[in-house]
């Protein structure tokens, strides 16, 4: 009987693991740079934690299907050590399906790099929303946050509000470390992101994400040509907010993100909308200006959302 009692104890707990899921997430660390014989066991520990603090924790309020989880990858890049102090990079990336079609858009990429945490044999990986218990769980739970934001946001208006709050206090309570100040150059780390998600000022880009998702790519598979009209729409609240204040954070992130998602979706179009998407872009992307002129070439059915 006690037997059975802990095999039942065992699939409740599992089940309950199972439920608590918000992520399809491949967790990665590489340690190429710095590894030598004698850490490996750390690592290798250090990687399973991540993997667990990601996977069995509930991040969403809402309670997602499996096929409703969110897909994104982190992949943690090692480049310095002295000691239990660790520096890095991490890689990130953000997909979801398109209504009805086999192709997934990426939502996000993103590399942040600046990375520092300590971390030692043994120790748990703990969270607090509300304290900094590790700068390492604190970056992953930031970005975790940041994904379920844009993801929602992808789905209904302003739906990732409540979790873009979550990324900017995280950001205040970090406030004074690496990749977390507001005084750092280039307002592009993780404050930045935040306060430009936060801030009612660019409040279009919430509208950006929405209508070029669920309004323009979501309706491509049965209606190609209403589709790409929503997206040349949604292109144009980027371009206010580029207005409002250029080279922000998160339209970078969009623009690197985008580019050739949109060369792609745009080859297919009208001259009159491949003419105003080329003005778009390039007055938003000054960097990348050449590469919308690819616009103008043949389409890539193969290529095509």
């Amino acid at each position: 009987m006690k037997r059975l009692f802990g095999i039942f104890l065992v699939l409740i707990i599992s089940l309950g693991t199972l439920k608590a899921q918000d992520f399809q997430c491949s967790v990665s660390l590489n340690t190429t740079q710095i590894s030598s014989s004698g850490n490996q066991q750390r690592f290798n520990e250090l990687r399973q934690k991540l993997y667990t603090f990601v996977h069995d924790r509930k991040w969403c309020q809402y309670n997602l299907k499996q096929n409703e989880r969110i897909e994104c990858s982190m992949t943690l890049n090692l480049t310095k050590a002295s000691g239990d102090e660790y520096e890095g990079t991490m890689n990130l990336v953000l997909q979801r399906p398109v209504y009805k079609a086999s192709y997934k858009t990426t939502l996000m990429t993103f590399q942040d790099k600046k990375i520092k945490f300590r971390y030692a044999d043994g120790d748990p990986l703990e969270y607090d929303e509300n304290a900094t218990l590790s700068e390492l769980t604190s970056i992953i739970a930031y970005y975790l946050n940041l994904f379920i934001g844009v993801e929602l946001d992808s789905f209904s208006p302003n739906g990732g509000a409540a979790y873009f709050s979550k990324c900017q206090n995280t950001a205040n309570l970090n406030a004074k470390d690496v990749g977390w100040s507001v005084a750092e150059s280039g307002q592009n780390n993780r404050y930045w992101i935040a306060e430009n998600f936060n801030n009612s000022t660019y409040s279009k880009l919430h509208d950006f994400y929405y209508q070029y998702h669920r309004l323009g790519l979501d309706v491509m598979y049965e209606t190609p040509d209403a589709g790409r009209a929503v997206i040349l729409e949604s292109l144009k609240l980027l371009q206010q907010v580029n207005a409002q204040k250029s080279n922000l954070a998160a339209v970078r992130i969009i623009l690197n993100t985008k580019k050739d998602e949109i060369i792609n979706i745009f080859k297919e179009g009208m001259p009159s909308e491949k003419t105003q998407v080329i003005n778009i872009m390039k007055q938003i992307d000054p960097t990348n200006s050449s590469s919308y002129d690819a616009i103008n070439s043949a389409s890539n059915s193969s290529s095509r959302p």
